[in-house]
């Protein structure tokens, strides 16, 4: 397995591209538009330099996994002679059907189709191709180049030998991989949402504030991050559709999202990619902090 392909150049799909770029396969990064592949590119590139500046990488290294990536706004052309296909598009179950069925009819025969949701039927994905034993969940985990771990998710008819295959591949990555079973959620966000959910619940109910809440989280339970800090950090947007999932899924009412995050991503405040969410992120905010901090 050395050729690789990667749907979507967002967030994960960077850190996706990033990750096997520097482990020296050869990734085809693929988005529906130029300007993404660019903001991409440019974000692998800056995640590189930090490395070669905290001397984890050399120069030269990073300049091999920028020549280990070629873009492409054609998934018919991107996949072409690939090994492994890897979905990270928006969590969105019609959009990855969509996209599923496409690879299906444009990918060789052999070649296995990973999705990196978060919380979709990796069963239900499997079931839109002609190869459900082929099909197969690569959760990783944001940062990609970062966390190591990856939760590989078989779908009712993955075979054995497919999750055998990323499992082993999850490890020459550098990554943990934790087989886990197809349920809403899988392992990650069925116990992590509701917690996230329950914090929004916490501030909604006027029981404390935004960072009253996060403080309470760090010191008294040693997360390194508050949860409304890590659901803005995710995308609040990504946080409802999961949590959504997991309601439609389980039609338990403990996976109600709050109506205060509903509220939110109707209104835009999806956390550090808007600007805004539970924080402010905003460029103003950014000056008066340094402002703040040259003023003590």
């Amino acid at each position: 397995m050395k050729n690789i392909a990667v749907i979507g150049a967002g967030t994960m799909g960077n850190g996706i591209a990033h990750t096997f770029a520097q482990s020296g396969y050869n990734v085809q990064l693929i988005d529906i538009s130029e300007a993404s592949l660019e903001r991409g590119l440019n974000t692998i590139t800056k995640n590189l330099d930090r490395m070669v500046a905290k001397e984890k990488i050399s120069e030269a290294d990073k300049t091999a996994t920028l020549n280990n990536i070629k873009t492409f706004t054609d998934i018919a052309e991107g996949v072409k002679n690939t090994d492994l296909v890897v979905e990270a598009a928006t969590e969105n179950l019609d959009l990855k059907l969509k996209i599923f069925k496409q690879l299906d009819a444009v990918c060789a025969e052999n070649t296995i189709l990973a999705t990196n949701t978060s919380s979709i039927s990796i069963t239900q994905i499997g079931a839109v191709t002609s190869r459900p034993e082929k099909v197969i969940g690569m959760h990783f985990m944001n940062p990609v180049p970062i966390m190591k771990l990856v939760e590989i998710i078989r779908g009712y008819s993955t075979s054995d030998t497919v999750t055998s295959t990323i499992m082993d591949l999850s490890i020459k990555l550098g990554k943990t991989p934790t087989e886990v079973n197809d349920y809403p959620g899988f392992v990650a966000n069925r116990i992590l949402m509701p917690m996230l959910n329950e914090s929004i619940e916490t501030l909604y109910n006027g029981v404390a504030g935004v960072e009253e809440i996060d403080t309470v989280m760090k010191l008294g339970m040693a997360h390194p991050m508050g949860p409304l800090q890590l659901a803005d950090f995710i995308g609040l947007d990504v946080c409802l559709s999961i949590l959504n999932v997991m309601y439609d899924g389980f039609k338990n009412p403990k996976y109600a999202p709050c109506p205060l995050l509903v509220n939110m991503v109707a209104a835009g405040k999806l956390g550090v990619k808007s600007g805004e969410g539970f924080y402010d992120y905003s460029e103003s905010r950014k000056a008066e902090k340094v402002s703040q901090q040259f003023s003590k």
